[in-house]
């Protein structure tokens, strides 16, 4: 069964789901507003720009999970999956991970953002498996740390290697679904790289390599 990867924010998402859990919070009062937001949206533009320090971020996601009880944020999740998510799930995205599925292919999702917010979407798509950034987990407890490699740039790599190598699975046959130029090391290594509404560096990019390129928002 060859490897079916999906991106998920702006790929099979029509929006940033890191980014808009932090609007949520912002939403709910769980954090200070007018600080949060701000650097909610530095940090979404130095991504954009493929000028993030992807540590420097995540010590700010991650903190307010430490801030909070495990059980109420899972209800909270629930909320933020019905008010900024499922409206987000593209069709086109939704029937791509069903036609690998219906081919036999094994389907993963693989981002930057943490399990905690990508988990059930991963669920919601039917998406088999997940491979995120991992937040510590420390008796039962989010610490607001991050738990070995973060699945950004290069980092993806490593962590798709470690996958296969624990899973007896191969690139033979990959395909990669992409919007964002951050993903370029991993799309340059698959076997059918797919820029999807990609940003304008990826479509350079992918019309210089002949790679296709195709639309989730129709």
């Amino acid at each position: 069964m060859a490897l079916a990867l999906f991106d998920l924010d702006n790929t099979l998402l029509a929006g940033d789901s890191d980014y808009l859990w932090g609007v949520f919070l912002v939403e709910k009062g769980l954090v200070d507003a007018n600080l949060y937001e701000a650097a909610n949206q530095r940090f979404y533009k130095q991504y954009a720009e493929g000028e993030l320090d992807i540590h420097e971020f995540l010590n700010f996601s991650l903190n307010p999970l430490s801030l909070i009880a495990t059980e109420t944020l899972n209800e909270l999740h629930d909320e933020f999956m019905e008010k900024h998510i499922r409206p987000l799930m593209t069709k086109i995205g939704q029937e791509k991970v069903d036609l690998h599925k219906q081919a036999g292919d094994t389907t993963i999702i693989i981002t930057a953002t943490n399990s905690f917010v990508t988990a059930p979407i991963a669920d919601a798509f039917g998406v088999e498996h997940l491979i995120a950034t991992e937040p510590e987990l420390i008796d039962g407890k989010y610490t607001g740390k991050v738990a070995g490699t973060p699945s950004f740039q290069q980092g993806k790599i490593t962590r798709l290697n470690d996958w296969m190598t624990k899973n007896n699975k191969s690139l033979m046959g990959s395909t990669f679904y992409s919007d964002s130029h951050n993903d370029l090391p991993l799309l340059e290594i698959v076997d059918k790289p797919i820029a999807v509404d990609p940003d304008d560096t990826l479509r350079d990019v992918a019309e210089e390599k002949n790679w296709q390129v195709m639309s989730f928002r129709r």
